[in-house]
């Protein structure tokens, strides 16, 4: 229509204006334009997402180790060698006999399948719906918490790849589960399963663990019942744990047990009946004697060896992975120390229950030569608990050249012959601390405190030195606390330490101030020829006039004191005691008296070897307890191990820091020490700068004082001594 046709501006106006919303309509897209236009938007981003998946799934992949036949056979042993190289213990192969499928009894294979991979005969390798869930809890929790492996990709995960848990490791995992399902039947990927499977007990393969758990041979197992194939499906998850043959573990081996019988109901391979008859069995019953089983040579040293191993190498597998393993064992004093343990031809226990622990050790290095490991039915392991390594227990007085009187030297510089007044005295929060003889002293010098074993004197020195400074020095030599305070009772021994604790700081004195970590292994070699010491650097971690003025009252407490039970005719031998109480709750519980002993120990060393020796009970009972020269028990294990290989008997060389007045130990520089003496006042030696004569006067006084009380006890030790010699000879 043209502008001449429009009868008025009116009608013009509204012609223009219909024009206009007609085309602005048109700009408005409808509801189902809107959809189609984010349904393409979707599928470019899917599009665009499935190539970048694409993308970084290839690239995942890209490194995939190939699917080489040779490594699904049996995986390599770990051998094991003694401190000279010589060949001691092969560990997977002996433990380990091959089984076809027909030889395994269709009961135990329902009870692997039903457990670990119900869907085991219908997927590809990967089970898409655990897969799937398991993303899933991945995706909304931590990456690795939740796993979703079919027996295929355990097959995988224990031939070809590491077991850490990332994605990238699952998705080569996952391609190389379908590879293996491509090129082998199930029955196959079966087997590599159940030949390999580690399930405790030294128990490598169902069939090393069907004869190691039940006396079962490879020809017989399919007598075995629905009980015990449930059991032995049960150990995958924790064999340690669930290990029946353990007394800890009867209740929740049995609770697995039940889980394993359970899923197969699900599955329908079994019926209630079954479950229910199965379930009655007490999960102890078939089980072999203990000395029915081929022994591991060695098997608690060797224990230590692998928690040592494992401890450091992090990600290997002895049952697989070819290692040869050199450690610090020396055979002569392993089968000493394994006879003093297990017999009484050697040491006179009181009884079965009584327990021991001990650690020996070379100075110089620091390698363990031989350990006590418990005895009887506490004696280790292999993988399983070890006194020797394991157990912490107070260390009593034996703590105080560690806490006290080691720290006081090395940070106030104080001689042999400085005095303490050993008075009455309470700890900071007003609980009482008394001395074993529950009597008071007066002025001792710390030589004659540590000899004596005195408690008062402990404390005090601890508050001189100070807490700090005390614990520094303990770290040092390898004393670890598990609380971040430390308490003034530790002065005299309440924290708790193992063997090896108490061996390792006891062997820095004895090896001139310098500290070596206690290890069971030189080295380990690969098969590819990589080699990994376990030898630390020796590190100085107290002066050369520390250990040697410790070392001399360690001497004392030997020749003369409370450790005169573990003195060796010809070596030069230093060493402690350490006694601890029972509270008084567990003495009126159990009826013990109140000089019933609950912990004692000797820790103590020559210029060659240092030893740490527990002695006890595992658990508080009637009867258990220590009591008159039992305590001395600990000592006589030193002494017998020391008598039967200490070589060395030279003595321990004095520093050039150090020189020696009357018996006493000085540190030279210190003040004017480097002048002779002015006077000698008894057992306290006066410098011309230490003071006036009031000083002098006063420690006259107090010097005569103590010579009298010293001479007093010499004379009745003496008495004591020839009364007990009496009686000896009768």
């Amino acid at each position: 229509m043209s502008e001449e046709t429009y009868q008025s501006r009116e009608e013009r106006k509204k012609a223009e204006k219909a024009t206009q919303d007609k085309q602005r309509s048109n700009r408005i897209p409808n509801k189902g334009y809107l959809l189609k236009k984010v349904v393409i938007v979707c599928l470019v981003f899917v599009f665009l997402s499935t190539g970048i998946g694409a993308i970084t799934f290839a690239s995942m992949i890209k490194g995939t180790p190939t699917l080489d036949s040779s490594k699904l056979v049996d995986p390599l042993s770990t051998k094991f060698y003694d401190k000279n190289g010589n060949f001691l213990y092969e560990y997977g192969k002996e433990k380990r006999t091959k089984i076809t499928y027909d030889q395994v009894p269709k009961v135990l294979e329902q009870a692997f399948i039903a457990t670990e991979d119900s869907h085991f005969y219908e997927h590809h390798g990967i089970d898409l719906k655990r897969t799937a869930k398991a993303i899933f809890v991945n995706v909304t929790g931590d990456f690795g918490s939740q796993g979703g492996s079919t027996i295929t990709q355990q097959v995988i995960k224990n031939s070809f790849l590491s077991p850490e848990k990332k994605l990238k490791r699952k998705v080569q995992e996952w391609d190389l589960a379908y590879q293996l399902e491509q090129k082998y039947s199930k029955q196959d990927i079966l087997m590599m399963y159940l030949n390999k499977i580690y399930l405790g007990h030294r128990s490598y393969g169902v069939a090393a663990a069907a004869k190691n758990y039940y006396g079962i041979e490879a020809n017989d197992l399919k007598k075995m019942t629905l009980a015990q194939a449930a059991m032995l499906a049960g150990l995958p998850q924790s064999p340690n744990n669930y290990d029946p043959t353990k007394p800890e573990n009867k209740e929740s081996a049995t609770k697995r047990r039940h889980i394993v019988l359970s899923s197969m109901l699900r599955d329908g391979y079994i019926t209630e009946k079954q479950q229910k008859d199965a379930e009655k069995v007490p999960v102890t019953e078939g089980l072999v004697a203990k000395n029915t089983q081929q022994g591991i040579p060695y098997e608690a040293f060797l224990d230590a060896v692998v928690k040592e191993v494992k401890g450091k190498l992090k990600d290997v597998d002895i049952s697989k992975d070819g290692l040869s393993i050199y450690t610090t064992l020396d055979p002569k004093a392993q089968n000493y120390a394994d006879k003093m343990m297990n017999t009484n031809e050697i040491i006179a226990y009181p009884d079965k229950k009584f327990q021991g622990a001990f650690v020996f050790l070379d100075n110089k290095t620091g390698e363990v030569r031989a350990i006590g490991s418990g005895r009887n039915d506490y004696k280790a392991t292999f993988l399983g608990n070890n006194f020797a390594v394991d157990i912490e227990r107070q260390p009593g007085s034996s703590f105080k050249p560690i806490f006290d009187y080691g720290p006081a030297i090395e940070n106030l510089k104080w001689s042999t012959a400085h005095l303490i007044n050993d008075r009455e005295t309470t700890y900071s929060t007003g609980q009482s601390i008394s001395n074993w003889d529950h009597q008071y002293h007066g002025l001792l010098t710390i030589r004659s405190a540590l000899q004596n074993s005195y408690n008062i004197p402990a404390l005090l020195t601890l508050r001189e030195v100070g807490m700090d400074k005390a614990r520094k020095f303990a770290e040092q030599i390898g004393i670890t606390f598990k609380d971040d305070q430390v308490h003034e009772s530790y002065s005299i021994g309440s924290n708790t330490v193992s063997p090896l604790d108490m061996a390792g700081a006891y062997s820095a004195f004895a090896n001139n101030g310098m500290y070596n970590k206690p290890h069971f292994v030189q080295k380990v070699v690969f098969p590819d020829g990589k080699v990994v010491n376990f030898a630390g650097k020796s590190k100085r971690v107290m002066e050369d006039y520390t250990s040697y003025m410790v070392t001399d009252m360690l001497r004392t407490v030997v020749n003369a004191g409370t450790g005169k039970a573990a003195n060796v005719p010809g070596l030069d031998v230093a060493g402690k005691t350490g006694t601890t109480n029972f509270d008084s709750k567990t003495r009126a519980r159990y009826g013990y008296p109140s000089s019933a002993t609950n912990d004692s120990w000797f820790a103590g060393y020559t210029p060659q070897y240092t030893m740490a020796v527990w002695t006890g009970y595992a658990q508080n009972g009637q009867g258990n307890y220590i009591s008159g020269n039992t305590t001395k028990i600990s000592q006589l294990m030193f002494k017998e191990m020391m008598e039967s290989f200490g070589t060395d008997f030279g003595n321990f060389k004095q520093p050039k820091s150090v020189y020696r007045v009357n018996n006493e130990l000085y540190i030279k520089g210190i003040g004017s020490a480097e002048v002779p003496p002015k006077k000698k006042i008894d057992n306290v030696i006066m410098h011309p700068n230490k003071g006036g004569n009031k000083v002098e006067e006063k420690l006259n006084k107090e010097g005569k004082k103590l010579k009298k009380e010293e001479e007093k006890r010499r004379k009745e030790e003496e008495k004591r001594r020839k009364k007990e010699e009496k009686h000896k000879h009768g």
